[in-house]
Parts: structure tokens; sequence; C-alpha cells
């Protein structure tokens, strides 16, 4: 079996790619939902994040209060680093019980999805990484329509992610998101049997 790590920049068309890749038999590890349900669900993150961050970190009822997170720790690189220290560890356990599961039902393929798959340092508990580019333009109409939000939010967004240069620079496949639905899917296509031979 092996394990593929995929990532990209906001609006770049990495979930795409991995339903493509859905589509041919792999088995695809969402990280940020995984580490959402971490945030919601695991009593020592949830004890971690409190001590850290407030007993406002969570609402009455229990569930992770958002926009206060948010507020206490995005545009301080410091905390940001405190919040990830915190959840990424658990990330990268539930992956690896992924991997023993997917090796036990010998799947041929496990993709990691990670917008920060190089930043968390996911690249390391994957045989080979892949980042999916497009031109920002695309990039940006895209998350505008998506997320209802503004050019200037999502620019200030992508200036917090890698530049697409060096998600080519550092990832072991590129997959060039610059044509139709119909080229990405015949990209992702190609990719999944280059590594399932």
């Amino acid at each position: 079996m092996t394990t593929l790590g995929v990532t990209g920049g906001i609006g770049s068309g990495k979930t795409t790619v991995c339903g493509f890749l859905e589509e041919q038999g792999a088995r695809v590890f969402y990280a940020d939902l995984e580490a959402k349900r971490l945030m919601q669900e695991n009593e020592t993150v949830r004890a971690d994040i409190t001590e850290a961050f407030g007993a406002g970190a969570y609402t009455d009822d229990g569930s992770l209060n958002r926009p206060y997170l948010a507020d206490r720790v995005f545009g301080d690189a410091e905390r940001v680093e405190r919040l990830n220290a915190i959840v990424h560890p658990h990330v990268f356990d539930a992956f690896e019980k992924a991997v023993a599961r997917a090796e036990q039902e010998d799947l041929p393929l496990l993709v990691h999805e990670a917008a920060l798959l190089f930043e968390a340092g996911g690249d390391a508990h994957v045989d080979v990484t892949a980042a999916v580019v497009a031109p920002d333009d695309d990039r940006l109409a895209r998350v505008v329509e998506r997320d209802d939000v503004t050019p200037r939010q999502v620019r200030a967004r992508m200036t917090h992610q890698l530049s697409q240069d060096e998600l080519r620079r550092r990832a072991n496949y590129v997959i060039e998101n610059d044509g139709t639905l119909d080229d990405l899917r015949r990209k992702s296509v190609d990719l999944y049997w280059t590594l399932v031979g």
C-alpha cells in the first residue's frame, strides 16, 4: 500500500482531486476534518485548549467556540503554533490508525489530505506527496463564490499558506489545475495509476 499526502493552497482544487482518487479506489483521510472532530470530542485536546486559551474556548453547551478561538489565535504566529502543537500530534495518531486499517484491508492507496501538510510535518508520515496548484485568479474566484467572502479576505488567507512555487519545489508530484474539470480528473487518474501501478 502507498500513502500519499495531498496539499494545495486555498481554492486550488485539492478536495476535488481527492474525490477523483476516491473514485479510483483510494481512501482519503481529511486532516482538517479530523482536527475539528478532535477539538470537539477528544477530552485531552479539549483540556489542553482550555488551559492554553481560556474557558471561553468552549461554549456552555460544550461545543467549540470558533469565533472566540479564532480571535485569540489567528494573526499571532506563536498562538497558532501552540494550537497546532496541541492538535497535530493527535491527528497524526489518527492517521497512523487509518494506515493500519488500510493495510489490513489491502487498500492500494491511502491519501492524507491537508492544507498545511508541509507546515505541520505531515509529509514525514506519508510515502509521497502531491501539490495541487492553480492560477491565483481562479483560486480567488472559486473561494469568493464557495465561502461567500471578499477577495481581500481570500488574499489574506493565501498569505498564511506556502506559495505555490514552494509547494511545487517540495512535492514529489504536481497537479496543475489550469484547465477543465475533465483535465483535472485525467491528471488525478494518471497520478493514481502511477502510484498503484
